[in-house]
């Protein structure tokens, strides 16, 4: 171990030293966040890490700062992983899927997975960035005379994401799975018994008439723009 004196050069070599430690921290953090939940100790992660809790503190000052900086760092992740599923807008599964094919990935879907069931303010942000993607992949898929238009693609949207995260996190919460650390397995397990009765939907509808719908288009006091009652 360096000591805390050292010569002239000491201080250069020390931003890419904390930064490299630091790191590692933080990516401990979010790995024994996603299987222990948040409830997770200092000293948990600084074993996972291999450093001292007094290391940890040093470089994150608190076990909420270091959440903070976790939070951050999947935010930022998802922004990187969103373009590599583009097209696939059904329900998010797509998305869920590339975060579940590498261990990196998977202890990020794990972590947001404890902040949904946490209502941490990164659910919130999450969500919102799902929906702001379907809006797009199915307007793209609108386009391409793949997917039907919407009244409120947005709310459409919103729908999906809701629909497939949600499913999701029941399930992880109904059935805890026996190695938390396996989302892949996880994630592939849910799409498994999800995917049929999802595209027989999406394909073939569920109600025989659209009586229902127009009856909502004719008393809704703000119906969406476009919409319009079967003649």
């Amino acid at each position: 171990m360096r000591s805390a004196g050292g010569s002239a050069s000491r201080p250069q070599r020390t931003p890419a030293t904390d930064k490299t430690t630091r790191a590692r921290i933080r990516d401990a953090a979010i790995r024994r966040f996603a299987t222990s939940g948040f409830g997770a100790s200092v000293r948990a992660i600084a074993q996972d890490a291999a450093v001292s809790p007094g290391l940890v503190m040093h470089h994150f000052g608190s076990k909420d700062a270091l959440r903070a900086a976790c939070d951050e760092h999947v935010l930022a992740q998802i922004r990187a992983v969103k373009n590599e599923t583009i097209g696939h807008a059904a329900g998010g599964g797509g998305f869920l899927q590339a975060f579940a094919g590498a261990q990196e990935h998977a202890a990020l879907l794990g972590y947001v997975l404890r902040s949904m069931q946490d209502g941490s303010s990164l659910a919130r942000e999450f969500i919102d960035r799902m929906v702001d993607d379907a809006v797009a992949y199915t307007r793209h898929a609108v386009a391409q005379g793949i997917v039907v238009p919407s009244r409120d693609e947005v709310a459409r949207a919103r729908h999906l994401t809701f629909s497939g995260l949600g499913a999701l996190l029941l399930e992880v919460t109904l059935n805890p799975p026996e190695d938390p650390s396996d989302l892949r397995a996880i994630v592939d397990t849910f799409l498994e018994q999800s995917y049929l009765p999802m595209l027989e939907l999406y394909t073939e509808g569920f109600l025989t008439t659209r009586r229902m719908l127009d009856d909502y288009l004719m008393y809704v006091t703000d119906p969406p723009e476009g919409a319009t009652a079967a003649g």
